[in-house]
This record gives C-alpha cells, structure tokens and sequence, in this order.
C-alpha cells in the first residue's frame, strides 16, 4: 500500500491520508460499523470512551483475519451529538500509531439504538503476495 497526501491539497487536519493506492494482488477485509459495545454487551455511557470500545472492536476483527491496524486503508466515522474532538482525536491517534488510512467524519441524528454515540466502519488491505 502506498499512502500519498498530494503536494497540491491541503496537509490533513487530523490522523489520515489523502490517499491509500493498493497493489493488485491485494486480500481485502471489510468490517460492518462497529459499535462501543464490549463483547459482554455493555455500552458505555460517556461518548468517546465509546469511540475507544468501537476502535478495539475493529483492532479484534482485523486480528481474526490475520491483519493489523497497519492494514486499514479506510475508516468511516459516524457521530452521535457532542463529543469531545480533542479527546476523540486522541483516542484514535492512539489506535493507529503512526499509520494514517482515509477517513471520513460524519454527524448523524441517531444510530440503531438511543444509547449508540458512536459506529465506525472499516476497509483493510492486505498484500500477501511473494516479493521478487
């Protein structure tokens, strides 16, 4: 995966990409929205640490497809009312280190439950091709 922020668009504004080009032997895993739901089904009331549930959910997925963080291309955020931006930005620049993947931040009205702040969708690319 190659990831470019062209010289000619602006610098982005927060932990992503411009750009993710791929190679064309390429595994790719596509995650449903994510939710801040633990896997014992409670959901956190306070909106980011929501955010940081929703995150680790995808971090498992991707391990049970024998892929990482690293192999993100593209995340797609959905946002219910208020929250935070400098903590929900930090809570996701702790997720992906130093990879940067295309994201998308959208505010919505609601999501499939009143308790749902948060749903976070995801692509993941893979190259498992041998190398010359």
């Amino acid at each position: 995966m190659i990831s470019r922020n062209p010289l000619d668009v602006h610098t982005p504004v927060a932990e992503y990409a411009h750009q993710i080009e791929t190679g064309p032997s390429a595994r790719w895993l596509v995650l449903s929205g994510q939710i801040g739901m633990r896997p014992d089904g409670d959901v956190p009331s306070e909106p980011v640490e929501q955010v940081s549930v929703a995150l680790e959910n995808i971090r498992r997925n991707l391990e049970a497809a024998g892929m990482t963080v690293a192999d993100l291309v593209k995340l797609t955020f959905y946002l219910v009312g208020d929250m935070d931006p400098e903590r929900r930005r930090s809570a996701v620049a702790e997720f992906l280190g130093d990879h940067r993947p295309c994201t998308t931040l959208l505010y919505v009205s609601a999501l499939a439950s009143p308790a749902l702040r948060v749903e976070i969708d995801a692509w993941a690319c893979r190259d498992d091709a041998p190398r010359a």
